[in-house]
């Protein structure tokens, strides 16, 4: 069994005897669903397979099962949807890529055999706790509406007929700043690289206990990208939507339509444990997947 991880540092290993694994196979992708036999082999060699099931939508549940870790086959998305549908469970996740990027799936299936000796059976589990959020939507005079958790994400969005919205912001409990725009991203350091990124967002290292609040196209120059302590409570007051399409956003789905007078609170949640890839430099990741701190290319391949 994998032991109490209480007081973890943001990596951490646990040692455990031979482990029951739960494998999730996203039945989308054709490369993921050709390697779950390979995949499964390595399971039944090392460790115990507990069970395996498709990783559909986060809102499908998932049948009882008793596991030790969950083994998922697929892209990004794939293992943040898992995520949110393991939640409750807190099982340890870890992801085989099978998508385009890979940042959350740290593993190949190279790495996975080289490694599953270990992370199957009784060797140490290298651990990380990822940060996320929890919003809390509240109506004037109707209460909370919504509570949701984001490993990713909190977006508030214009939406459509996609006129300027007007938010009004405050950090705990600080003096209100207003920004008018298409909308706000409260971003983990594990997101800054998605939609925060995209929208001119800082990129945070997975380490730093941190959020980053972006606005979307700011009505603004004042108004740049900020990065606050992630125990920080961060409050958004809707002035002024587009009543029929504004919305609050979570990990890419939407939660709630927002309307003049809601308010979300975003704070710090319990986080996700994920199983790291210990040959991985997540610097290098940066570099090959998004070409961070690439020379320009120059007219007959030379440097500047």
């Amino acid at each position: 069994m994998v032991g109490a991880d209480a007081g973890l540092a943001p990596w951490a290993t646990v040692a455990t005897m031979a482990r029951r694994i739960l494998l999730l196979v996203n039945p989308d992708k054709p490369e993921a669903l050709g390697e779950a036999r390979a995949v499964r082999a390595l399971i039944d060699r090392y460790g115990q397979c507990a069970g395996e099931q498709p990783a559909t939508d986060e809102r499908a549940p998932l049948a009882p099962v008793k596991a030790d870790l969950a083994v998922v086959l697929g892209g990004d998305g794939t293992l943040l949807n898992q995520a949110r549908r393991c939640r409750d469970l807190d099982l340890p996740l870890l992801g085989v890529n099978f998508g385009k990027l890979g940042f959350m799936a740290e593993f190949d299936m190279p790495a996975l055999g080289a490694q599953a000796p270990s992370l199957f059976g009784s060797g140490p589990l290298p651990l990380r706790r990822l940060a996320d959020v929890s919003a809390e939507l509240v109506r004037a005079g109707a209460g909370v509406a919504a509570r949701e958790c984001a490993l990713n994400e909190v977006v508030i969005t214009a939406g459509p007929p996609y006129r300027m919205i007007l938010l009004r912001i405050r950090i705990d409990g600080g003096a209100p700043a207003e920004v008018g725009g298409d909308g706000l991203i409260i971003s983990t350091s594990t997101g800054s690289t998605a939609y925060n990124l995209s929208a001119g967002g800082p990129i945070i290292a997975p380490t730093v206990d941190a959020i980053a609040i972006t606005p979307i196209a700011a009505h603004s120059l004042a108004f740049r990208p900020i990065i606050v302590p992630s125990a920080s409570r961060v409050e958004v007051e809707v002035v002024r939507a587009n009543d029929a399409g504004s919305a609050l956003v979570v990990d890419g789905h939407v939660a709630a339509s927002l309307h003049a007078g809601d308010r979300v609170a975003i704070t710090r949640g319990p986080g996700v444990r994920f199983i790291t890839n210990a040959a991985r430099d997540y610097w290098a990741t940066l570099g090959e997947k998004l070409h961070w701190a690439a020379a320009p290319r120059l007219r007959g391949g030379g440097l500047p």
